[in-house]
């Protein structure tokens, strides 16, 4: 399983347009893609104009499959307009632990 960690720098105030466009829009989309295995839109504590996105993917391939796909360069312009810079961190997951229950 390979997880990319975007962080996202938004522009002021954004951070409320951000989070609806990434349940309304991008997150369907990408349910839509084959070997997605699913995201979380995080916000750390001390900040509001900084938001972390990890996206999980069966593998590599699959994950380069939704970079190039006509969905992510349809919506890329407007998440692009939401914030000022990013950075992505990709990993491989080598072992998880599922919660106790």
């Amino acid at each position: 399983m390979i997880e990319r960690h975007v962080t996202f720098h938004l522009h002021p105030g954004k951070a409320g347009d951000f989070g609806s466009f990434f349940r309304s829009d991008y997150g369907l989309a990408l349910a839509r893609q084959a070997g997605f295995l699913g995201a979380e839109l995080l916000q750390p504590q001390e900040g509001e104009d900084t938001l972390m996105l990890v996206l999980r993917f069966k593998d590599a391939e699959a994950a380069q499959v939704w970079r190039e796909s006509a969905d992510h360069k349809a919506l890329s312009p407007r998440l692009k307009s939401l914030y000022q810079s990013s950075e992505v961190h990709v990993l491989q997951v080598l072992a998880q632990q599922p919660a106790p229950g």
